[in-house]
């Protein structure tokens, strides 16, 4: 049984990882299986895990009490990354370039807190102009009034996010990420480039799917961390430090399958290259079938 739940469906997320533990608990061998996606859209969660495994995660810090994070700015370095444990694409994640805003931020964090859907204006001009090169701006405009309905209905069923911060380390140097996508025994990657004046490569929709740009090290690493996590399949976000030194930004077992068939082929666990696109889902499902 597969089922890709998401972030964007409220209903998926108060109900998909009760449902998928009960239907492991009977045998049923499932896509996505617990391992895989019980940390999926809580970056709190994915810290702890990480962490656990010794992955090589961007220093990340998280405080549920406030006197406690304001006093931890005061040694900071800047700037800081912030970011809600919810949200995709960029969203939720601001670039704080002093003490005092981030100090507005703890302060919001344990008083009203946050909502975690995105506004409808958020990330505007990069959307818009994805949707142009795609041709369906008119589809786009069209389902505004349905988007801006789910958009409440969200921010309503699940709440505000509040009672902690996270910051995690800002690494300079950086003009591009690395989307690695292990599903089974291969690898699919491919760079995406900073946004024009921003510091931040997700959701950009510029991307590059050279292979001669991948670094085996990303590879190496998301195996092996795949497999200490048990999970069937997972996207991790790779930078590099001003040393060279392979940090994961964040994880997820959800990603834009297009994104990942236009890559011109795939590693294999050996760090082989084989040629030729495959839909992430046939990826899945082969494996998936390959159980039984």
């Amino acid at each position: 049984m597969a089922w890709h739940w998401m972030n964007k469906f409220s209903d998926d997320l108060l109900s998909a990882k009760r449902i998928i533990s009960g239907l492991e608990a009977k045998g049923i061998k499932i896509f996505p299986n617990n391992a895989t996606c019980w940390h999926y859209d809580d970056k709190i969660a994915q810290k702890y895990l990480l962490e656990s495994v010794e992955a090589p995660l961007v220093p990340t810090f998280i405080f549920y009490h406030k006197e406690e994070a304001l006093q931890w700015l005061e040694t900071a370095s800047y700037p800081l990354v912030w970011k809600l444990s919810r949200g995709a694409g960029s969203v939720n994640v601001k670039l704080l370039q002093n003490r005092v805003v981030a100090m507005k931020y703890v302060r919001k964090a344990f008083t009203s807190g946050f909502l975690p859907a995105r506004q409808v204006w958020h990330d505007a001009n990069t959307r818009l102009s994805k949707h142009r090169k795609k041709g369906d701006l008119f589809a786009v405009v069209k389902r505004l009034p349905r988007t801006v309905r789910n958009i409440f209905n969200y921010n309503k069923l699940m709440g505000r996010e509040i009672g902690y911060v996270y910051f995690q380390e800002f690494i300079p140097g950086n003009t591009s990420d690395t989307r690695v996508t292990v599903i089974g025994n291969r690898a699919f990657a491919f760079q995406r480039k900073v946004r024009p004046g921003d510091f931040r490569a997700s959701g950009s929709g510029l991307l590059d799917y050279a292979p001669h740009l991948i670094n085996n090290d990303f590879l190496r690493i998301a195996f092996e961390v795949t497999a200490r996590i048990g999970a069937q399949s997972l996207a991790f976000d790779f930078i590099r430090t001003l040393e060279g030194v392979p940090k994961i930004i964040e994880i997820s077992y959800c990603y834009v399958p297009e994104a990942v068939y236009e890559c011109p082929g795939h590693w294999d666990q050996k760090l082989q290259w084989h040629p030729g696109k495959i839909w992430p889902q046939d990826a899945i499902l082969e494996d998936l079938l390959s159980i039984y």
